[in-house]
């Protein structure tokens, strides 16, 4: 049966952490782990804190084109039942700077990184608007197309 936006983003608000990946400027990969604080709007929009003076955000502020990685839970011990799920996120990103929206995203915990809260000098939320996500549930496979075709 093929899963839905609404599944998907289900599925991705039980997985905490994601890969985001992005192109540097010499054009190659990089990648870091993000948690999405378990917060995926059912549009299909990610969002993640950070701060303004990372390699990341500079990379995206160049180049938008980003992709997200999540890795589900598996059966027990990944030895009984399927093994968790798979969703590959594929978008654009843009950075964020704006107190409202930091209010509105913020969740418990994160001050732990974020020292000063809201008022943190540099924070920053990076918006990850989805255009495309492939999932892999066990034997399941499948696509969710949203808004305009990604460019390659």
């Amino acid at each position: 049966m093929t899963k839905t936006l609404s599944d998907i983003s289900e599925a991705m608000r039980d997985i905490d952490f994601c890969m985001l990946v992005s192109r540097a400027p010499d054009g190659s990969i990089g990648g870091r782990p993000m948690s999405n604080n378990r917060e995926v709007a059912y549009e299909g929009t990610s969002w993640f804190f950070t701060c303004d003076d990372t390699q990341m955000v500079e990379d995206l502020t160049r180049d938008p084109s980003v992709g997200l990685s999540y890795q589900g839970k598996a059966g027990l011990l990944g030895l009984v039942g399927k093994p968790g799920m798979f969703i590959h996120v594929e978008g654009h990103a843009r950075p964020v700077k704006d107190k409202l929206l930091f209010a509105k995203h913020w969740r418990e915990g994160l001050d732990e990184w974020f020292k000063q809260g809201i008022d943190t000098p540099g924070l920053t939320l990076i918006e990850v608007e989805a255009k495309r996500i492939h999932y892999w549930d066990g034997m399941e496979a499948g696509e969710v197309a949203l808004g305009a075709p990604v460019e390659a």
